[in-house]
């Protein structure tokens, strides 16, 4: 395969997730991070413009900012959550964007 090609990481039929080799690539493939980062970038702008009288603002706020940051830094740490939300085990790389997104904020939803 050349450096341009990736290959999907996508569940293998009859199984219907990924198996735990297939969630360690995921969990470290570069395009997907990219993905993540870019997920990450778009709640931290959403959570920048919420009311400060969400529950745990101050501290979501403090996420965002970093995120803003060091998005490389915070995309690589969610990630590796990321991969275990269902919606991405069940479609691996294939995931659409629109079902990414929650998977993310989900993720980032627990570390905080």
């Amino acid at each position: 395969m050349m450096p341009s090609q990736r290959a999907d990481i996508t569940p293998t039929p009859p199984a219907t997730t990924l198996s735990y080799d297939q969630s360690a690539q995921l969990m470290t493939d570069l395009t997907f991070k990219g993905r993540v980062k870019t997920a990450c970038l778009r709640y931290a702008d959403s959570i920048m413009d919420e009311a400060s009288t969400v529950t745990a603002h101050n501290t979501r706020m403090r996420w965002a900012a970093n995120c803003f940051q060091n998005p490389d830094m915070v995309a690589g740490q969610i990630q590796p959550l990321t991969v275990q939300d269902p919606a991405v085990q069940a479609a691996g790389s294939g995931i659409t964007d629109n079902a990414l997104q929650p998977a993310v904020e989900g993720a980032i939803n627990k570390t905080m």
